[in-house]
């Protein structure tokens, strides 16, 4: 599942240069007061391992459905965004965020793992995910990005999607492995 809605506040438009601040604090904050749907209770109930990235986000999204953690690690915390120098243009933050992870995909890094790193990363994530299902439904709370690259790896293991409710917060989708199921934030 991927975290709920963070508490960010409205910023305007600003520069390559001030992003890094902007990712700072969208990697320290909580998220919003909104309960967590009905949709994403129920999925989360279902669950019998839960598993969360250590970001603020994540962990009141834990909180949020009335859960606790059994493991919480930084093996499942989001892609990491790289910066820049330049002070124009002047974009929105949300604007700057797209370009750089596009920037990233196609191998700029600067300071921050790469999206080789990141996948080798997932692959691991995904393997952990793997082990601890044996225990029973696992429910990720996690992120975009790092959850695609999880879900990847699921499927070349032999995993399929039972479920899915989009990529907004609080979206989920559900992976089978014969009597197997995980849930995975997205």
């Amino acid at each position: 599942m991927r975290h709920g809605q963070p508490r960010l506040a409205t910023t305007g438009k600003i520069s390559l240069f001030e992003m890094k601040d902007w990712i700072e604090h969208y990697n320290r904050s909580e998220i919003t007061d909104h309960p967590a749907p009905d949709a994403s209770l129920q999925l989360a109930a279902a669950a019998t391992v839960i598993v969360s990235s250590n970001a603020p986000r994540a962990l009141t999204s834990v909180q949020a459905l009335g859960l606790k953690p059994v493991v919480v690690d930084r093996l499942f915390s989001e892609a990491q965004l790289p910066s820049g120098h330049w002070r124009f243009p002047r974009l929105s933050p949300f604007t700057w965020a797209f370009i750089l992870r596009i920037l990233w995909l196609c191998g700029y890094s600067r300071s921050v793992e790469s999206a080789g790193t990141a996948r080798l990363r997932a692959n691991t994530a995904a393997q952990r995910l793997q082990n601890l299902a044996c225990e029973g439904p696992v429910l990720l709370l996690g992120h975009g990005v790092m959850n695609r690259m999880i879900a990847k790896q699921l499927l070349a293991d032999g995993w399929t999607r039972q479920q899915r409710n989009g990529s907004q917060y609080w979206s989920a989708t559900v992976y089978r492995y014969g009597d197997i199921q995980a849930v995975s934030a997205r």
